[in-house]
């Protein structure tokens, strides 16, 4: 009997299995000896870049989630933060440095920037700002203080309201669309507080700079200021339980003064000593002063943004806020430099 087709002797020969040209090159490729040591280096150099990059991958979304929680409590991009913080950071040194005279052209275009921002949030509240006398006046007060006199920085000044509140007053009767007298006395009121708050204060710091020697105090303060609220967050972020002040600023604890007290008293140790040419005392008192001032400067700006009802004052320095929410722990902190100044010098040429 013979066998059919496809019976057990014709399964047992061999078939033509079509191969694709992938297959086909497959077979084709030769086997890596694994005596060539050329071939062993090779596989253990992909073995540790697999292992690198598995490494990097896992680092990676590490502090990916990390970011995530501590944005999820500050409300803060921390990556965006940092980077442009160094870059602000790079400017001021480079301004104050090599180039005295280009940091006037650095906090004028800070001032502005905060002029702005602030005018357009109390605009937003309801509040009538000029915008034209604010910015004219604010640019005013900060370049004349680096070439008059200090007596004369007050004449400047007062001249400088005086232009805001009259504008404010002849737009008013201009309009003539019968708001409130109260209201128009706030509004006249909020006009001069800008060029106190942002103006005046930013026009102290340039007058210290014009001192002799000036840059180096305007860069101690302005590291310690930074010092403060670096240790703050920081602290905060790590050991925060105990709110400051809940009702003006609620992330505030009293770990994060803490830390923003340690930071502080370290960094006007260092700097008096090594860039002010000071006694370790007088760095610690200059320390714990720019403290005071950074801290109520901080605190003073989360109750006027509570009061107007916003987080920040703009979105311009992602991770940061507004210009303005950068300068408020500076700005306070002009007057305790400035003192500090005429008061230290003569101490320390003794």
């Amino acid at each position: 009997m013979t066998d059919a087709p496809g019976g057990a002797d014709s399964e047992s020969e061999p078939r033509d299995i079509p191969r694709t040209r992938r297959e086909m090159g497959e077979l084709r490729r030769p086997v890596a000896d694994t005596n060539d040591p050329a071939a062993v280096r090779h596989s253990h150099l992909r073995a540790a870049r697999s292992e690198l990059e598995s490494q990097v991958a896992q680092a990676k979304a590490e502090f990916e989630e990390a970011n995530e929680r501590i944005k999820e409590r500050t409300g803060r991009d921390l990556i965006l933060a940092i980077l442009i913080g160094l870059a602000i950071g790079a400017v001021l040194l480079g301004s104050l440095l090599f180039v005295k005279w280009a940091f006037l052209v650095f906090a004028m275009a800070a001032v502005l920037l905060a002029i702005f921002e602030f005018s357009r949030a109390l605009a937003a509240s309801g509040r009538r700002v000029d915008l034209v006398p604010q910015l004219t006046s604010g640019a005013v007060i900060v370049v004349t203080a680096y070439f008059v006199d200090a007596w004369l920085q007050w004449i400047v000044l007062f001249v400088a309201l005086a232009v805001v509140v009259v504008w404010r007053l002849v737009a008013q009767m201009v309009s003539n669309d019968g708001r409130a007298y109260g209201m128009v006395l706030g509004d006249v009121l909020v006009g001069a507080f800008i060029q106190l708050y942002v103006s005046f204060l930013a026009s102290l710091c340039i007058l210290l700079l014009a001192q002799d020697g000036g840059e180096w105090w305007v860069l101690a303060f302005i590291i310690v200021a930074v010092a403060a609220d670096t240790g703050a967050y920081v602290a905060g972020i790590s050991f925060g339980r105990h709110p400051m002040a809940p009702r003006i600023s609620p992330k505030k604890t009293w770990e994060g003064f803490a830390g923003a007290a340690a930071a502080a008293m370290l960094a006007g140790v260092l700097a008096g000593m090594f860039m002010l040419g000071l006694d370790w005392w007088m760095g610690l008192v200059f320390g714990i002063v720019i403290l005071g001032t950074a801290t109520a400067g901080d605190l003073g700006e989360s109750m006027i943004k509570r009061d107007l009802g916003i987080k920040d004052m703009s979105s311009w320095l992602p991770g940061h806020g507004g210009v303005l929410d950068r300068l408020d722990s500076i700005l306070p902190s002009t007057v305790a430099a400035l003192a500090l100044y005429y008061l230290f010098t003569p101490l320390a040429a003794m």
